[in-house]
């Protein structure tokens, strides 16, 4: 039952990061009708915010090591802690949480820079021409982050009132399941931003414009909306909870440049299940398909069928995509 526990926990975990950059593909291809290949790199960008706003924090200078006098040693400090002490080193130590804040004009501005200045020009393509162009973007971005951050992952600590374990088990009558703060707060952000997004397009003029769009655009523009700008700024919103799922990812797996494309590969496909332009399938796939991949990865499971975890997804994609050609929730 324990492992079974944590199994759950995990899946939901990971399934929440599916979710959430699925979420952004599914808006922007019902509102725009555009296969946004660069979407993972935009979860990838956010994550290297966070990487961005730890460099700045810890910019440092020589300070003399006062704890060594028989000669003079010198130790690298950062401004913030040698300006502030205490108060700077706990500026230091919420850097996640810092580039929150910092992260959502930014994922904006880069959301809306990509929609005017490239993906505007691709609304009426093949889908072919949509996806060639989105993913040679992000091949693009790939490059430019591994230019000026390396190859290499780069850790990135959650705050230490957060770095320990919680006792899950102790919920359910269980003892010895322990599970990560940081990985319990990331799914409850995942659910909140999720239920923020469905909040703003059921219960804002905002988005019930934009969803009747999605529906018919050619009628709510005849009613004198200019429906192109709010489906631009639907772009930008996208992007931002594509970011923040980054942001918030990185104390879990330590950024590198190509992670966008690893998550981009299997949102995709949760998109594809969950019903394309379907809001709440790809939200329920992204949690299923996490689940199932979780439990695929037991080592029970991949003693009996070796390798099961990398191509689960698939299969399920598959034998779904068999019963019901346009996913769990598409309209026929």
């Amino acid at each position: 039952m324990e492992a079974l526990l944590l199994q759950v926990l995990n899946g939901l975990d990971k399934g929440g990061a599916y979710a959430l950059i699925a979420l952004g593909l599914t808006l922007v291809f019902g509102t725009l009708g555009v296969v946004n290949f660069a979407h993972g790199a935009i979860f990838m960008l956010g994550a290297f915010v966070t990487v961005s706003v730890q460099n700045v924090l810890t910019i440092s200078m020589r300070v003399k090591d006062e704890s060594i006098t028989f000669f003079d040693a010198y130790k690298e400090t950062p401004y913030l802690e040698v300006w502030w002490g205490d108060v700077g080193r706990a500026i230091i130590d919420y850097a996640v949480p810092i580039s929150i804040l910092v992260a959502i004009p930014v994922m904006l501005l880069i959301g809306l820079a990509m929609e005017r200045g490239l993906v505007r020009h691709f609304y009426k393509r093949e889908h072919a021409d949509q996806i060639l162009v989105t993913f040679g973007l992000a091949i693009v971005l790939q490059e430019i982050v591994k230019a000026n951050f390396g190859a290499n992952p780069i850790p990135v600590p959650a705050p230490e009132l957060v770095a320990g374990s919680a006792d899950v088990g102790a919920i359910f009558g269980l003892h010895g399941v322990v599970y990560p703060w940081w990985r319990l707060l990331y799914l409850l952000f995942s659910v909140v931003i999720i239920g923020a997004v469905f909040a703003f397009l059921h219960y804002t003029t905002f988005g019930m414009v934009v969803r009747a769009g999605m529906h018919d655009r050619e009628t709510v523009g005849l009613l004198g909306i200019n429906i192109e700008r709010r489906f631009t700024i639907v772009f930008g919103i996208a992007a931002i909870v594509a970011g923040l799922a980054g942001v918030m990812y990185t104390p879990i797996l330590p950024p590198d440049y190509h992670m966008g494309m690893e998550f981009l590969v299997l949102s995709f496909v949760v998109v594809v299940v969950g019903g394309m332009g379907s809001l709440p399938g790809a939200v329920a796939a992204g949690f299923l398909l996490g689940i199932l991949q979780s439990f695929a990865s037991m080592n029970e499971v991949k003693m009996i069928l070796p390798g099961i975890d990398q191509i689960v997804i698939y299969l399920v994609a598959v034998v779904i995509l068999l019963v019901r050609p346009r996913g769990l929730m598409g309209k026929d």
